[in-house]
């Protein structure tokens, strides 16, 4: 897929940003990233078509099935970004931005069979997207479904399936970082800025 709105937003010579890459496994991979910006927000990442494509996900993603999360799809993302991590200038999606999950994942039908990357592709298109993940946080089944009445179109819930992975009690994303992450140190160091320019 193309790549055109993601570089028409960013200026390669400032940002670090990644412009390309290329997948080299017959795995498909996905990243979860963390990302402080002007809102502190969960960034969610499927390969496919040789890109991510990407859900921008505010409360960051759940192991409780009753959780539908709200996933607004953005721009696609080059394949390299699934392991950026850094600090982002001025601009666009300022802010820090680290890796919070990643692993692989599989395609699967309603009932739970593994589908081949057509299938997925169409799947998306629908707007009914059902995956397995295998990563060190989230794993097994979820589904990625997109709002009917939605005028701009980029409105998803994620959600996850009922399996041996999931919970059914309170599933906090922000209580399964790490508490020395480069943002909770950033946040540690700027609770009350305002307050603190305003004593000098």
């Amino acid at each position: 897929m193309s790549l055109v709105k993601y570089k028409q937003k960013r200026d390669f010579k400032v940002t670090p940003e990644p412009q390309s890459g290329k997948s080299s496994s017959k795995q498909l991979s996905f990243v979860v990233q963390r990302h402080k910006a002007s809102h502190l927000h969960y960034d969610f990442r499927l390969e496919m078509e040789g890109v991510l494509k990407s859900w921008a996900v505010p409360k960051g993603p759940s192991l409780n099935p009753k959780d539908k999360r709200l996933a607004m799809m953005v721009e696609d993302h080059p394949y390299d970004y699934k392991d950026f991590k850094g600090v982002i200038p001025e601009g666009y999606g300022a802010g820090i931005v680290e890796i919070w999950d990643k692993g692989t994942y599989t395609g699967v039908d309603e009932k739970g069979n593994i589908i081949d990357e057509k299938k997925l592709r169409a799947s998306l298109k629908a707007g009914n997207l059902k995956f397995s993940l295998a990563g060190k946080k989230l794993k097994g089944e979820f589904a990625l479904v997109k709002l009917k009445n939605d005028e701009k179109g980029n409105s998803w819930l994620l959600i996850k399936h009922k399996d041996k992975y999931a919970v059914d009690k309170l599933y906090d994303s922000e209580k399964e970082t790490t508490k020395n992450s480069p943002i909770n140190k950033w946040l540690a160091e700027n609770k009350n800025p305002v307050k603190k320019k305003s004593t000098k």
